[in-house]
């Protein structure tokens, strides 16, 4: 190993980073460059607002980011991660054609109905093995089919690539962001063919025509152009969706573990080495996204923490006051246990908006004591998000057929105590936590290994990420009627 500095972009829904790290005595050293906002952009589009992603303001982040990397720094690679799904369409010569879509935006209500009438929902799983979310690329392209934009595109870019493509020029889509599309035949690890040609038969857009070529993460993509960065400074392919970043840094010593990659979303599941897709693993919704070394990702998207932030920002807004999170988060911890638990992932709570409101109003239709403050609120979140992982870590060990021992939390969800004591009680398994920057981790260690600063598969990585970050456990504490309370949250309102 060497003292050679690689730089990880890492994008949120919030905020974006560029974070440095350096390999020393076995151990990965970070150092955060810079960080900067993020978010969705509301504009009119004809007679209605459509959320967007301010791509250019990311841009000029991650420029920033990089250059002070550089002054502090003798740069040895590069890497992309985000968030799935979003894309930007490039025009003949090579122009964006209007910032990326958010995919909280309203446009695809109702496409998955419209596309499943030409490829029934069975048949798109048996190729894809992605879970159904109206978000995904595949309902994203039906909702514009028809508009200027798509009948100008020639190419689609992911969002990670499309940082990339103005980085280097280079035209790639990495698999495992490739693999939430629903355009991605999961087992062959290629464009699906019979996918895209319904895409076009039904809906008129040549969607094979606008994707790019595929490369697995670890590839060098190309270099980095040196007004940004001098020098021959190749940009790698990471997992660049963060998930996979984030999985590649779990912790893990034994192949028996679950993990949570907690954030705006909670990604629940397992590490296989084959794609999961029976009748009952669709009906369950559970979606086989790619990872490192050709593994799968088995998994299902839970709600996450995207509850808990906006509900903070409506308390925020309405009382022009700021809202003391860990003070909250403890008195919330003295709160009565399970008096009040929601389905977290009823569709209700998908766009921006009052979430406390919401909150009060699903757990009043379904028979449940409705929070009365901010504490009872919060409370009610953290109750509820221990129960979807405990429902999603249950059916992902019975459909896969795989026992689990320990839960492995990463990711900025590691460092609420509560969520992962919880998740540890309801789960009934052991939870350790850590490390909270497992998807920077995880992009830095591909680049030292694709550039050969570091030996080995997935095992090594990980042997890495244990040595460099403080780890917490929680043993699971059995003494509340988990079951009770399960069967509560799932019969509310979107179960019946």
């Amino acid at each position: 190993m060497t003292e050679r500095t690689y730089v990880a972009v890492d994008l949120g829904a919030s905020s974006g980073r560029v974070v440095a790290g350096w390999l020393a005595g076995g151990r990965l050293e970070t150092e955060e460059i810079h960080r900067f906002p993020n978010g969705p952009v509301a504009l009119r589009a004809g007679e209605r607002t459509v959320l967007h992603w301010d791509v250019l303001r990311l841009f000029e982040g991650i420029l920033t980011g990089l250059r002070a990397a550089a002054r502090e720094h003798d740069v040895a690679g590069v890497g992309i991660d985000s968030w799935a799904v979003d894309h930007g369409l490039l025009d003949a010569d090579g122009a964006l054609l209007g910032n990326p879509v958010h995919y909280r935006d309203a446009r695809t209500d109702g496409v998955p109905d419209r596309v499943f009438e030409h490829l029934p929902a069975p048949d798109l799983y048996a190729r894809t093995g992605l879970q159904v979310q109206p978000f995904n690329t595949i309902f994203q392209l039906v909702a514009a089919a028809g508009t200027v934009q798509a009948a100008t595109a020639r190419r689609l870019l992911l969002l990670p690539d499309l940082l990339g493509h103005w980085l280097t020029g280079a035209e790639v889509a990495e698999v495992t962001n490739a693999s939430t599309t629903g355009l991605l035949d999961v087992a062959s690890r290629t464009w699906s063919t019979e996918v895209t040609d319904v895409v076009r038969d039904a809906f008129g857009l040549d969607v094979a025509a606008l994707l790019p070529d595929l490369v697995e993460a670890g590839s060098v993509v190309g270099t980095i152009d040196p007004a940004v960065l001098r020098g021959e400074v190749p940009l790698v392919a990471v997992g660049s969706h963060d998930t996979a970043s984030a999985v590649a840094a779990v912790p893990a010593t034994e192949p028996d573990f679950a993990y949570v990659s907690c954030g705006t979303w909670s990604l629940v599941g397992l590490e296989l080495d084959r794609p999961v897709l029976s009748e009952a693993s669709r009906a369950a919704n559970f979606t086989n996204e790619l990872g490192l070394d050709g593994t799968v990702r088995y998994l299902r998207n839970v709600m996450g923490l995207w509850l808990l932030q906006e509900s903070i920002r409506t308390w925020e807004e309405s009382s022009g006051r700021r809202v003391d999170l860990p003070d909250l988060l403890t008195r919330a911890e003295a709160a009565e246990p399970l008096r009040c638990v929601v389905d977290v992932d009823d569709p209700v709570f998908l766009p921006p908006g009052d979430m406390p409101a919401r909150i009060a109003d699903l757990a009043a239709r379904a028979g449940e004591p409705v929070p009365q403050d901010e504490v009872e609120t919060v409370r009610c979140i953290m109750d509820s998000l221990a129960l979807a992982h405990r429902r999603t870590v249950r059916e992902a060990s019975e459909l896969s057929g795989r026992d689990l021992s320990v839960v492995h939390v990463v990711g900025g969800g590691s460092q609420n105590a509560l969520l992962c004591r919880l998740t540890a009680d309801a789960t009934g398994l052991p939870v350790v936590a850590g490390p909270a920057e497992g998807t920077a981790l995880g992009n830095l260690l591909v680049q030292a290994r694709a550039l050969g600063d570091v030996d080995g598969g997935l095992p090594e990585l990980r042997r890495i990420v244990a040595a460099s970050c403080e780890l917490r456990r929680y043993e699971p504490d059995l003494g509340l009627d988990w079951d009770a309370a399960e069967a509560r949250a799932s019969g509310g309102p979107r179960a019946r």
